[in-house]
C-alpha cells in the first residue's frame, strides 16, 4: 500500500473511530426521556433546545423529501451506467472499476442503513400521524444518503465529465446544492434530533473516505499491474 493510501486509511479509520465514540456519547451523556411516547435520546437540553427553536417545518420536509429523491435519482443514473456497460461490454470485468467500486459503495450504504433500523439508538422527535409507531432516527438516513451519493456523483464527474467544463460546473453546482439544502433542510425540518444530523455527517465523511481509499487502492494496483506488464 502506498503513501496516499495509507493516509486515506487512516482517515477512513478515525472518522469511524469518531461515529463511534459519538455514539457512544449519545447513549450515555445527559439522556432523557423527551420525546414522544417518552422515548429517550442523549444530549438531552441540546436537542430540546434546537428542536423547540426550529420546531416542525412542513415545508422543509418536503424540500428535503424532494432532494432525497433527487440523490437517489442520481445513484440510479449510475447504476444505469453499470448496467449498460455490463451488457453492452458482456463481462463484469470491463465494466469501468470507478463505478464497480461505486456500487459496491451503494451496497455498504444500503447496509448501513439497514442496521440502523434494526439497532435503535434513538427515536424521531416526532410522530407523523396519530396511531403511527415511533421510528428510529439516528443517524439521519436522509442526510447520510444524500451527503454519500451526491459527494461521491462530484467524484465521477470530475473522471467521466473531465473534457467537459461547462457540464462538469454545472454537475458539481446541482451536487453541493442537493447535499447542502437536504441537510439544511432536515434540520430545520424538525423530524431529526440535531445529534442525528451530526452523526449523519459524521458517518458519511467515513464512508466517503472508505470510498476514497478503495479508488486509490484500485488505481494503484493497476498502475503496479501496468508496470509489471511493461518489464515482461
Amino acid at each position: 500500500m502506498l503513501k496516499k493510501s495509507k493516509q486515506s486509511l487512516i482517515m477512513a479509520a478515525s472518522l469511524f473511530l469518531l461515529f463511534i465514540i459519538f455514539t457512544v456519547m449519545v447513549k450515555t451523556i445527559d439522556v432523557r426521556p423527551i420525546g414522544p411516547e417518552q422515548s429517550s435520546v442523549g444530549f438531552a437540553s441540546v436537542n430540546k433546545f434546537v428542536f423547540e427553536l426550529f420546531g416542525v417545518n412542513p415545508l422543509w420536509y418536503n424540500v428535503s423529501e424532494w432532494l432525497g429523491a433527487a440523490a437517489m435519482a442520481t445513484a440510479f443514473g449510475f447504476a444505469m451506467v453499470g448496467l449498460f456497460q455490463l451488457i453492452t461490454r458482456r463481462s463484469i470485468r470491463k465494466v469501468d472499476v470507478p463505478i464497480l467500486v461505486l456500487g459496491a459503495f451503494y451496497g455498504i450504504l444500503a447496509a448501513c442503513y439497514v442496521f440502523f433500523e434494526v439497532v435503535v439508538i434513538n427515536y424521531r422527535p416526532v410522530i407523523f400521524t396519530q396511531g403511527s409507531v415511533l421510528e428510529a432516527s439516528f443517524p439521519s438516513s436522509h442526510t447520510m444518503a444524500s451527503i454519500c451519493i451526491m459527494a461521491t456523483a462530484m467524484i465521477e464527474f470530475h473522471d467521466y465529465l473531465r473534457k467537459r467544463r461547462g457540464w462538469l460546473m454545472a454537475a458539481d453546482t446541482a451536487a453541493v446544492l442537493i447535499l447542502v439544502l437536504t441537510v439544511v433542510g432536515r434540520m430545520l425540518s424538525g423530524v431529526h434530533w440535531f445529534t442525528d444530523i451530526v452523526a449523519g455527517v459524521i458517518l458519511s465523511a467515513a464512508l466517503i473516505a472508505l470510498f476514497c481509499l478503495a479508488l486509490q487502492y484500485t488505481e494503484e494496483r493497476s498502475g503496479r499491474a501496468g508496470t509489471a506488464d511493461s518489464r515482461k
